[in-house]
């Protein structure tokens, strides 16, 4: 079972966001996810967020290079 993580530095925010939230597995980096979409950007916890952001888990370690952010 490998790692698992969303980076907010490949979204567009206003705040330029840098976190990235790693987890062992899938259902805790989504809840952690969701608490910080909540919590610092604002979102709404709805189906829909948790869909988008399952859309986004990537596998693995992320690169300490920042992604390029979404459009």
């Amino acid at each position: 079972m490998g790692r698992k993580f969303i980076d907010c530095r490949a979204f567009p925010s206003e705040m330029n966001c840098s976190i990235t939230i790693i987890a062992d597995t899938e259902a805790e980096l989504l809840e952690a996810a969701v608490q910080h979409a909540v919590a610092v950007h604002g979102h709404q916890d709805t189906p829909e967020l948790r869909e988008d952001l399952r859309g986004v888990i990537q596998e693995g370690m992320p690169s300490e290079a920042a992604p390029s952010r979404a459009a």
